[in-house]
């Protein structure tokens, strides 16, 4: 195998005042012409900030590359040092020999341009040619990335397109100078289980095409299985364990590598809680990582199963009980306005005459793409969307029927978490002000001091020290901030959460002890869930029963367990396909497919 990138012991510091942090300490890898690395860990582990420093991205201050080569080998066999090179020079490689297509597509795109001139701009400033053939090369790569209309997508805005349809154009952007190397960074985290899969396999049809090489990051080991030949492993800056990825998946020897393949939701089997990266390992305060069991990733997950027996036990008690929630022919219709006096030309049907029960202490999954209509359904039954149609009933109450001091009042027994916890709290809040507004407003409490007792022991709860009472959100991590919402949600003791894609923008092991957290509070609480996200494996693991969501409509409903095993609608099949595995019979296929092409 002949070497494209090989960086030695590359070092990239942080520097300020008060702290001085190595996020990449002495991190070595080569990346093999016409082969994908994967580079997987953890938010922090500092995979980003590598692809960063290879690039000369890194922002000076407070970052520095302070050690280290990048050696990059040109078609001529000669070696550059990309981490030596003036910056007009390095100008030169970035786009050009190097291309890099980032996590958020819409803050990598201008959003006063169009999509065709942003990939015109791209071409003209790399290749001498007119702008007609930078035109004709920009359709060329809108075809080639399978996006749709390309005429029509070339004078497009941003804004206009969907999340996958963004990604796309930035494909598009980085292959528009036949890059040697492409670095992917987490280019598909925030993306629906379907597009993910489709744009995948889109990047891996066009490394074949143009004989590429690629560097892959991302926190999902089950992505990693679908796309890369070599796999890193960071942890802390370091690189923890590094080989091919079928014995990577086959023999994982690093204990954090264990704990990223456990932590995973698994499709084949019903687990009571996810494995995390804590039951592999623990760290001492200098630093030092040691083992906590040898159990083979597989041996653990049994232990942690449902049998059968358990399974249809839960189910029987939950068929005995009463709804608690009792939704009919539910329907949210958005009209569409058009002409100069706004008249209405139409409707959106978002939510289309649906209905379902939830039992109480029931889990219920809502899953579908986006746009199906799931978030408008929990918003709906919360009144937060009014309802165009149909019937909501909460503990016996008619919830349409409701003016606005009741609704307030029956507020305490239905809360919602949202997707990103950032926006969800107020910057100006600390944590403890923001959760101890909530029992202020509903009276909760004789005074502050009643108050704030209480708010700690909803913070020790959600697995928070005291000291964070005193924080503000920005001070928090991803995974702290969704507990910090949970907690906030749980301060009024409702009978039903809804939470909304709660979890959809974590690591999977930071996603794995928050969905042990909501599993926890519901037995604890008694609390009734409905879970809405796009991932059927994140559904499936929490979830009783499982509705599925297509088009404002839900296409079926089924026990959690008997949906996977047997998909009765196209759709369902569909959602399932495209979630990444993670199985070596997966890896072994793929490793076959350039040879078969």
């Amino acid at each position: 195998m002949n070497p494209l990138l090989e960086v030695r012991n590359l070092v990239t510091e942080f520097r300020s005042d008060v702290y001085n942090v190595k996020a990449v300490n002495d991190v070595s890898f080569t990346v093999h012409k016409g082969r994908t690395l994967g580079i997987v860990g953890e938010s922090g582990s500092g995979k980003s900030v590598t692809s960063l420093s290879v690039m000369r991205l890194i922002q000076t201050p407070p970052g520095r590359i302070t050690g280290g080569q990048a050696l990059f080998h040109e078609q001529d066999g000669s070696v550059t040092d990309l981490l030596t090179l003036p910056e007009e020079k390095m100008r030169s490689y970035r786009g050009n020999k190097i291309a890099m297509i980032f996590q958020e597509p819409m803050t990598s795109l201008n959003p006063v341009f169009t999509c065709g001139d942003q990939i015109i701009e791209a071409i003209r400033l790399h290749q001498q040619v007119s702008k007609d053939e930078a035109r004709t090369r920009a359709l060329q790569l809108l075809n080639e990335v399978k996006l749709p209309r390309p005429e029509q997508m070339m004078t497009s805005y941003p804004h206009q397109l969907s999340g996958g349809q963004k990604q796309r154009v930035m494909i598009a952007m980085a292959m528009s100078c036949n890059p040697a190397l492409l670095i992917a960074d987490e280019p598909t985290t925030a993306l629906d289980v379907t597009v993910q899969a489709t744009i995948l396999d889109l990047m891996r049809g066009l490394q074949r095409q143009h004989d590429m090489s690629m560097m892959f990051i991302t926190h999902d080991l089950g992505v990693i299985a679908e796309i890369a030949d070599d796999v890193i492993v960071m942890y802390k800056g370091k690189i923890v364990e590094a080989g091919p990825v079928l014995q990577i998946f086959e023999d994982p020897q690093h204990p954090y590598t264990k704990g990223l393949l456990a932590c995973r939701p698994r499709l084949d089997t019903k687990l009571k809680v996810l494995p995390t990266v804590r039951d592999f390992m623990e760290e001492t305060e200098s630093g030092e990582i040691t083992i906590k069991t040898n159990e083979r990733v597989d041996t653990l997950v049994h232990e942690l199963s449902f049998s059968a027996e358990e399974i249809a036990a839960r189910t029987a008690a939950l068929a005995a009980t009463k709804p608690l929630l009792d939704v009919k022919n539910l329907e949210v219709h958005f009209p569409i306005k058009s002409g100069l006096l706004g008249r209405t030309a139409g409707h959106v049907k978002a939510v289309d005459g649906i209905s379902f029960d939830v039992k109480p202490g029931e889990t219920l999954g809502l899953v579908g793409e986006s746009g199906c209509g799931k978030t408008t359904t929990g918003r709906a039954i919360l009144r937060l969307v009014e309802p165009t149609g149909g019937s909501v009933h909460f503990d016996g109450r008619d919830v349409r029927a409701l003016g606005a001091t009741d609704l307030k009042n029956l507020r305490k027994d239905f809360q919602i978490i949202f997707q990103d916890p950032y926006s969800s709290l107020n910057p100006r809040l600390s944590v403890g002000s923001a959760i101890m507004e909530v029992l202020s407003v509903h009276g909760i409490g004789a005074n502050d001091a009643e108050r704030k007792e209480h708010v700690m022991y909803l913070l020790d709860k959600v697995n928070l020290l005291p000291r964070h009472f005193s924080n503000y959100p920005h001070e928090f991590s991803g995974g702290q901030r969704q507990r910090i919402c949970i907690a906030r949600a749980l301060a009024l003791k409702p009978k039903l959460l809804i939470c909304d894609e709660s979890v959809s923008a974590l690591d999977v092991s930071v996603q794995a002890q928050v969905l042990n957290l909501l599993v926890n509070l519901r037995d604890e609480f008694k609390l009734t869930y409905i879970f809405i996200s796009h991932d059927l494996s994140v559904v499936k693991f929490i979830s009783d029963r499982i509705a599925v969501m297509n088009a404002g409509k839900i296409v079926e409903m089924n026990a959690s367990h008997a949906l996977y095993d047997n998909p009765q609608d196209a759709y369902t099949r569909r959602l399932i396909d495209a979630i990444p595995t993670g199985t070596l019979d997966v890896i072994r296929r793929r490793m076959q497919e350039p040879q078969a092409s």
